[in-house]
């Protein structure tokens, strides 16, 4: 098995922190941009040498500090400090953009009584709540969930998001904000629970069970 040099390009699926590889979809690809500053590649389908870092903020602030994405990236780039924020906010986009698409195909819907029936008829593949929700609705949707485990004998509750104010989803989502919502099963209701995992996952937490 060839040993890697200290010179030989990093492997772009190897966090530049941990040095740990991992799945693509639990790390983050930046590049560097036309302006000589890092630009992180969500998608990553940016052209040129990439590198990338763990999804998460601290691990992203954590390289920002430490300035090793030009170390990464073999050029002279500036990674700003605001760097962790800016992608915290490309990853919200994504998910709410994504919870746009899925709503117009029937697998994103709002609405207590929606979201309550969805779980009890075991069609929910998560559910979200604003962060600013009155805690009855969240308690009785939790309910229902912990009701729909039992009954169905699952080892694990259906997951639950709280990522956003209704306020914050009112200025990205405008009249599709919601306090309750429920994604169904379909590709572009998994899509959400994908990028809503990976926003949890970068901000340090994971859906919740209670």
């Amino acid at each position: 098995m060839k040993v890697k040099e200290k010179d030989e390009p990093m492997n772009d699926r190897m966090c530049i922190v941990t040095r740990e590889s991992g799945p693509a979809e639990m790390l983050i690809r930046f590049v560097a941009g036309p302006d000589g500053t890092v630009v992180p590649d969500l998608k990553r389908a940016l052209p040129g040498r990439g590198c990338s870092v763990t999804a998460s903020r601290a691990i992203v602030d954590k390289a920002v500090q430490k300035q090793l994405f030009a170390r990464a990236l073999k050029s002279d780039v500036k990674a700003l400090p605001e760097l962790g924020e800016q992608v915290d906010r490309l990853l919200v986009s994504q998910m709410t953009g994504m919870m746009n698409m899925a709503r117009k195909a029937g697998q994103f819907v709002s609405g207590n009584s929606k979201v309550d029936g969805a779980v009890r008829s075991g069609a929910a593949l998560a559910v979200f709540h604003a962060t600013d929700a009155a805690p009855d609705g969240v308690r009785k949707i939790s309910q229902a969930r912990k009701a729909w485990m039992l009954t169905m004998d699952e080892l694990e509750e259906i997951p639950a998001f709280q990522l956003l104010s209704f306020d914050e989803m009112q200025e990205l989502m405008g009249d599709n904000a919601f306090i309750h919502a429920v994604a169904l099963a379909g590709q572009a209701g998994q899509g959400v629970v994908k990028r809503a995992k990976l926003l949890e996952t970068y901000r340090g937490g994971s859906a919740w069970s209670m």
